[in-house]
């Protein structure tokens, strides 16, 4: 493809045909404010807030979608393009639930940001509102649309990356607003709970439930004994939110900060997710040796389990029967963990940390409760959990490095990368390729599976046996391979698939970055290597080989996908409704 020679703000850039003048912008060193774009998701030049003066053009052109040129002159801060972009943010504002001191997304909103650099006006333009209602009717996300600019980001990424595309621009004109088909609430329709839409949506029209309180209330209450567990990859996320780099691994200041919250426990789901790679590993064998519907797919994503219920029902026969490890790690509090410190379980409040919004909803399903108990009874995403932090005045860089609870709060480095796709399935192969075999690993990386892109796949030789496998990330990729596994043109033994693109890297409840940010770093590798690094640097690099894990089993729960593994620690699973 020819290059291009054209300049901006009177700097000369080359960049290759078809490059727009966004991007070319951002290699001159210039960065063009932005609303509505999302790099590959979302580039509809919507919002008006891109746009620059073109030399010879009659109109202000929109960066995002205008293409360069050669020879082209482009102006990213006169006067003109200046009061012009001003101007639309005060329209905008004049549409907006101004609520900026109590609002969710308070000084991480992109909308505030571009307010007060260009010194808007915010009563210029008054007027009527568009009407609108706080959608509060599922476990997981509230929607607000008093605060929606209409960028579309959220419908983009629910329809490109995760192929639900359950909402959507209702109405027109001044009654435009997004909402699902027919205005339907959210509890009732093929939504899987993701929360893409949160971490991509500018302002705070969409954000998680927050159930910080109920867990406030928790450790408030001198007769219940309050354990909490982070998943995998919150321990690279969270310093996020306190200024670190991106990626940073802060396992030590997170145990910090949990026991200074004042919880009773402070113990790893990585331990439990070490479990789940038995119970999985256990049931891909017998599967694999004495029948069973192949290929087994993982179940410890919930918006991938709910895609599949919703979409895919066909498949659910092939989806594990494991639950995830935040309901292992609940059920074995309740069970184990209790019975060792002498609790009642009824007194047991569980709560995770988790990098996802559908964990809300997952901790809700029927099939994740114990003889009448829930296994969890809080799940917080990692934005939450800063916002505890915050709220108690604990200083993060203060914090010392401390050590989870031994007794469930020793991981392997199997357990660690559970949070970066074809993590589990890393995981899985150390453990299943090992008992196969009968031998010693000669090398634990299965640096095949491992990668952000949206599909991977691999062969290995076990014991005789070419094993097939798939990673795949992102709910729309699965939907991909699954049709190909139903047209036959694809085959496999095990499956990994992530809801979120990037697995829980990535997830819906992680630290919010602004669209400039996500279009220019590399935050899904970025935390994904912290995980490895964390792996890398393990001693016990196998799942069979935690003491603990061992203990459980040889003390508790007896054989891997036995009786009482059965009862604890696995669940079932329903056709949902598509439409």
């Amino acid at each position: 493809m020819a290059d291009v020679n054209l300049k901006i703000n009177g700097i000369p850039v080359t960049v290759p045909a078809g490059t727009t003048i966004l991007e070319a912008a951002n290699q001159a060193g210039v960065r063009i404010p932005t609303l509505c774009f999302l790099k590959d998701i979302n580039a509809i030049g919507a919002c008006r807030i891109c746009i620059c003066e073109v030399k010879g053009a009659r109109a202000l052109a929109a960066a995002c979608v205008y293409p360069v040129a050669e020879g082209m002159e482009v102006l990213t801060d006169t006067p003109k393009v200046i009061e012009s972009r001003k101007t639309t943010l005060e329209l905008i504002l004049s549409n907006h639930d101004m609520k900026c001191l109590s609002c969710p997304r308070s000084q991480n909103c992109e909308l505030q940001k571009l307010a007060l650099e260009y010194g808007v006006d915010c009563d210029r333009f008054q007027g009527a509102k568009t009407p609108s209602e706080v959608e509060n009717t599922n476990p997981y996300l509230i929607r607000d649309n008093g605060k929606c600019i209409l960028c579309r980001r959220c419908s983009a990424v629910c329809r490109h990356n995760q192929g639900v595309g359950v909402i959507g621009a209702n109405e027109r004109g001044f009654n435009t607003h997004i909402g699902c088909a027919f205005d339907l609430d959210l509890k009732d329709v093929a939504c899987i709970g993701c929360g893409q839409c949160t971490v991509v949506c500018p302002t705070a029209a969409l954000t998680e439930k927050d159930d910080t309180a109920a867990v406030f209330k928790a450790i408030a209450d001198p007769t219940k004994h309050v354990v909490v567990a982070p998943a995998p990859s919150v321990r690279v996320q969270i310093a996020e939110e306190f200024g670190a780099p991106i990626g940073t691994n802060a396992e030590g200041k997170l145990v910090a900060s949990l026991r200074r919250l004042g919880f009773d426990a402070v113990v790893d789901v990585d331990v439990a997710a070490d479990v789940t790679i038995i119970e999985e590993g256990t049931e891909f064998m017998n599967r694999l040796s004495k029948g069973g519907a192949l290929p087994l797919i993982t179940s410890c994503s919930p918006g991938w389990v709910k895609y599949c219920e919703h979409y895919y029902p066909e498949f659910i026969p092939n989806l594990s029967s494991c639950k995830s490890p935040q309901g292992m790690y609940g059920a074995l509090m309740k069970s184990y963990y209790a019975e060792k410190m002498g609790w009642d379980p009824k007194d047991v409040f569980v709560v995770s940390i988790m990098p996802c919004t559908a964990k809300k909803f997952e901790r809700t399903r029927e099939g994740y409760k114990v003889d009448g108990l829930n296994d969890i009874d809080a799940a917080l995403t990692t934005r939450e959990l800063a916002k505890m932090i915050r709220k108690v005045g604990l200083i993060w860089e203060k914090l010392p490095d401390e050590e989870f609870d031994p007794l469930f709060g020793i991981a392997t480095g199997a357990g660690h990368i559970f949070g970066a796709s074809g993590g589990v399935m890393e995981a899985a192969l150390r453990t299943v390729v090992e008992k196969l075999e009968g031998k010693e690993l000669a090398s634990v990386d299965f640096t095949d599976v491992r990668g952000m892109e949206g599909v991977k796949e691999a062969t290995y030789n076990v014991a005789g046996t070419e094993v097939k496998v798939a990673v795949v990330s992102g709910t729309a990729n699965a939907g991909r391979l699954l049709d190909k596994i139903k047209a036959g043109e694809a085959n496999y033994h095990f499956i990994e698939v992530m809801a979120c693109p990037g697995g829980c890297v990535n997830g819906g409840g992680q630290p919010i970055h602004d669209a400039y940010t996500r279009a220019n770093v590399d935050i899904r590798g970025l935390r994904a290597a912290g995980l490895y690094n964390q792996d890398a640097a393990c001693t016990l690099r196998k799942s069979h080989e935690s003491p603990i894990v061992k203990e459980i089993y040889e003390n508790y729960l007896g054989e891997a996908g036995g009786h009482k593994a059965h009862h604890l620690l696995h669940t079932t699973y329903e056709t949902r409704k598509k439409y």
